[in-house]
């Protein structure tokens, strides 16, 4: 690819990935505002307890900015805020908001906690405690007159306020200024312009993708071969599936070849020295994921994919296959992947005969719906698992599921006795061959539904009407040394 195309694909990822993240974030908003919202339209926090043996409990600084020119959203409420208090020994409880500097001064000298943390995943309330060795007696706190909000008596208390410039400051207390504070604390909050926020983002969310389908597909269009000109492969590279015979059962072609003379542990640092492809795969999948949704309306409205946009993507998944054949899900090579989207003479080799014409009903169903068991097989062959725990909630989880276990097997296998065992790669090829068919069915590539086994499907002619299995890996006819 030529520099300005590759400068044009990059730009359009780094667009796409800016815009998926708005999209799903103004998605979230308005999933929020719909369905997580009490009767009065406030986002609340459980109800839990806090408490003190001293006079009072404290919010840390509240800092909303200082008033002045760059105040223009004062007056404009944009959000509200909700604390309802309940004394938890039947005593009048008090809950104010004042100014940091007041509520400073009005507790000089008194013993009383802040409040420096709360965490409402696993509630928990980290304290401070302020002037210690303070001998004073707090005034009543209802006597003040610096509050800007308050509530107090013996029932539960609840105050509202709309947020203002300023350093702020949120107190507890026991309404008669004792000590041994114990309350039940509920926050709540509304945000009066969220539903705009939630469309905009959207909205932006969806302009900025429109603009990276744009840089994507001009950085990757090129002149189209014209059919009846030969293009000849490198020697060993696969030939495409619609050049093979009428054999083969499923448009999606992978192959692997099994090197006789892997290292015993070059498997070991094999991920580290593919991180370059790691970091171009990246915004190769991104421009996948958009290009898919651009393939998505033109075959809707056309019944076929765009040539150049499938070109590209069987090239993303030709380099992500080589990638994981090296060092990540079967480890079967150590010759090192190199960086094109191009069929090249590898060990590994993929291609996907391009359809002529995709049916407009099926493009509406087939990636979320008729994939659902797929989708359940492939999750259950590479989803991550976990065990054990402790307090702090820790967890040890293995990733990649049972396909990773299996490659995990055959790389110890191969650490100590030099030989990649036969059987494990038949089943980790079988299931990456799995995988990458539900791939190419989402992706909207082909209206053929993948078969349910792990073979090549049909790549040989039939032997007594059956079609012959994929072929096993080659393998040394004697260990090598070591």
């Amino acid at each position: 690819m030529k520099p300005r195309r590759v400068t044009l694909l990059v730009l359009g990822s780094i667009i796409a990935m800016i815009g998926f993240g708005l999209l799903a974030a103004g998605a979230s908003l308005g999933w929020a505002y719909g369905t997580q919202r009490d009767d009065a339209g406030f986002f609340t926090t459980s109800n839990e307890r806090i408490e003190t043996d001293s006079f009072a409990l404290t919010s840390d600084k509240i800092d909303l900015g200082q008033p002045g020119p760059n105040d223009w959203w004062a007056d404009r409420d944009l959000a509200t805020v909700r604390i309802t208090v309940d004394n938890a020994d039947a005593r009048p409880v008090f809950v104010g908001i004042g100014p940091e500097s007041e509520v400073e001064a009005y507790l000089a000298d008194i013993p009383h906690d802040d409040i420096t943390h709360v965490n409402f995943h696993r509630f928990s309330v980290d304290y401070r405690r302020e002037n210690a060795g303070g001998t004073s007696t707090p005034a009543p706190p209802d006597d003040q007159t610096f509050w800007v909000t308050q509530a107090s008596g013996e029932a539960s208390q609840s105050l509202t306020w709309d947020l203002e410039p300023g350093n702020w400051a949120i107190v507890v207390m026991n309404a008669d200024a004792t000590t041994n504070v114990v309350a039940d604390l509920e926050l709540g909050g509304q945000v009066d312009y969220l539903v705009p926020i939630a469309i905009g983002l959207v909205i932006g969310g969806i302009v900025l993708l429109a603009i990276a389908a744009a840089m994507i597909i001009s950085g990757i269009v090129r002149a189209q071969v014209a059919s009846d000109t030969a293009i000849p492969l490198p020697i060993g590279a696969a030939q495409p599936v619609a050049q093979q015979t009428s054999f083969v059962a499923y448009p999606l072609r992978l192959e692997g070849h099994l090197d006789p003379d892997l290292s015993r542990w070059k498997w070991l640092v094999k991920w580290f020295l593919a991180i370059p492809h790691f970091v171009v795969l990246a915004f190769l999948w991104v421009a996948f994921v958009v290009l898919t949704f651009v393939a998505f309306f033109a075959i809707l409205f056309t019944g076929r994919y765009p040539r150049s946009i499938f070109e590209f993507d069987v090239g993303v998944l030709r380099w992500s296959w080589r990638v994981a054949y090296y060092a990540t899900n079967v480890l079967g090579t150590d010759r090192y992947p190199p960086f094109t989207l191009n069929a090249v003479e590898y060990p590994a080799s993929l291609d996907v005969a391009y359809p002529e014409h995709l049916s407009r009903g099926l493009v509406l169903v087939k990636s979320w719906l008729l994939a659902i068991p797929h989708l359940l097989i492939v999750w259950a062959l590479t989803s991550s698992w976990g065990t054990g725990g402790n307090d702090d909630g820790a967890r040890f989880v293995f990733s990649g599921g049972l396909l990773g276990l299996a490659v995990m097997i055959a790389a110890i296998i191969l650490l100590f006795t030099g030989r990649y065992p036969v059987g494990l790669y038949n089943l980790i090829m079988g299931a990456m061959r799995w995988t990458y068919r539900v791939i190419v069915y989402v992706a909207l590539m082909t209206d053929d539904y993948p078969p349910f086994h792990l073979d090549q499907g049909g790549s040989e002619p039939p032997v007594d009407g059956r079609p012959a299995p994929f072929p096993p890996p080659q393998m040394p006819t004697n260990s090598p040394s070591r």
